[in-house]
């Protein structure tokens, strides 16, 4: 059953066209989600919320206009197309709209249980028994803290090229964090996952739940021996995994058209063209079965595609949506995301990654004399139209005649993305992918980042030693 009736959104896209647009598209979304979140022994939050809405986007050449609402009468959802055309002013065009032949859309993320239906008392037990585990570890954890978040998102897209598409977006998450206090240090850690499944998700604990939580308290735990980290400019290995995230933040979201169109970009023109060492390889792909930022339709009803970035360091090609694509003259590679009814889509990540290389990780540290290995990243800033970022390293040890040595804390990696991608001279054979969230002009959307472990030649560390 559709969330809306097809006649009703057939005559809401001409009333969006009413006063000479070029292009109408109509976005429905259902979505309900939970979180279950505890702290110190405590149920913190246990939180519904249900949201059922509709947007309406009018184009008209290069220039967008949008309106939404909850209230779902047949007056109040033309009134909120004329809204969106209001501020069209060309002569009506005759527009034949045929919604009659819908997009089949392969579903490529299975659900064993939906998420949305474990109890809520099933999931208070999981977070107090991996709690009570984590603190029993050892007497220096002086906080353990979780939650359980579910999400189902159901969306219809709809548009005046006869476009009519659904999808169900099921996701699921886990993340439990551990504090020590050893004297007067004080130091956290987490450790979790994500994936668009059901609440198989957290079977996913293939040493034991015992083992997870050791594995959690002893990463606390051993932040607070750190001794404060070098600065200079020194070569840097950057771990598998979250490492990523420096690609998506530095390099990523200059490769989005919104950026692009704007002139506010480091990759302006240069499809082509060398940006990256020969070594790199890069993609953003949203057909992964399983994965946090994987869909199966974009949020503008686009069929996902894996989309080849960089290749052998050459500028392959942007991430692009309708509308910044009409700014840029190049079609839509399905990368339309949005938090939710109430923003606008642009062009966003996915699932984005550097391609495995042939080094194994213990290559790349054996053939490093000096250097610091960076093993988690976390926050940090980015301008996108220079590239310039500050990362902070919450995992770092240094790298001292090809063995990892001493832990190491208040490391910054501070660069600039498209130097960054020339100066990385050797690539892992190790891909891995973590979820994360990416916030932007259309709010908040689940993202994965990824690598292989990576070294960069040269990357300027900002320190405390």
């Amino acid at each position: 059953m559709s969330l809306l009736d097809k006649a009703l959104v057939g005559d809401v896209l001409d009333e969006a066209l009413s006063s000479g647009g070029d292009f109408a598209e109509v976005f429905v979304e259902n979505k309900k989600s939970e979180n279950v979140s505890m702290s110190e022994r405590q149920v913190k939050n246990i939180v519904s919320e249900k949201q059922f809405g509709v947007g309406v986007r009018v184009f008209s050449g290069e220039f967008q206009t949008y309106a939404y609402t909850n209230v779902l009468t047949r007056d109040n959802l033309l009134r909120t197309a004329r809204k969106a055309a209001q501020a069209i002013k060309q002569k009506s065009a005759h527009n034949i709209i045929n919604l009659n032949n819908p997009l089949e859309v392969h579903n490529q993320n299975s659900v064993l249980v939906h998420p949305l239906a474990v109890a809520k008392k099933q999931k208070i037990e999981l977070l107090s028994e991996l709690s009570n585990l984590v603190y029993a570890h050892s007497n220096l954890i002086c906080k353990a803290a979780g939650w359980i978040q579910a999400e189902d998102r159901q969306i219809l897209v709809a548009n005046s090229e006869s476009i009519w598409a659904e999808d169900s977006q099921i996701r699921s998450r886990f993340r439990l964090m551990a504090t020590a206090l050893r004297e007067d240090i004080k130091e956290e850690a987490s450790l979790g996952f994500a994936k668009m499944c059901g609440y198989e998700l957290l079977d996913e604990f293939p040493d034991g739940k015992a083992a997870f939580a050791s594995e959690l308290a002893e990463k606390a735990i051993a932040r607070t021996y750190a001794k404060n980290a070098p600065s200079g400019k020194i070569p840097v290995i950057i771990a598998n995994g979250f490492g990523g995230t420096i690609f998506h933040e530095a390099c990523g979201h200059s490769l989005e058209a919104i950026a692009i169109s704007r002139g506010m970009s480091e990759f302006c023109g240069k499809i082509g063209q060398q940006v990256a060492s020969e070594l790199v390889s890069a993609y953003d792909d949203g057909l992964k079965p399983g994965l946090w930022g994987s869909v199966n339709i974009d949020d503008e009803g686009t069929p996902v595609q894996t989309r080849l970035l960089i290749e052998n360091g050459v500028l392959k090609n942007y991430l692009v949506d309708k509308f910044y694509g009409r700014k840029i003259g190049m079609s839509s590679n399905a990368a339309a995301r949005r938090e939710d009814y109430t923003y606008m889509p642009v062009p966003r990540m996915s699932n984005t990654f550097i391609a495995p290389g042939k080094s194994t990780p213990e290559e790349i540290v054996a053939n490093t004399k000096y250097g610091l290995y960076a093993k988690e990243i976390s926050g940090g800033s980015v301008n996108t139209t220079t590239g310039e970022f500050n990362f902070a390293v919450s995992e770092a040890y240094i790298v001292r005649d090809g063995k990892i040595a001493e832990q190491v804390k208040g490391a910054r990696l501070i660069g600039k993305g498209i130097d960054i991608l020339k100066r990385i001279d050797m690539v892992g054979n190790d891909l891995k992918l973590q979820e994360g969230t990416c916030g932007a002009s259309s709010g908040h959307i689940p993202v994965t980042v990824g690598q292989p472990t990576i070294r960069v030649s040269e990357i300027t560390v900002g320190g405390q030693g």
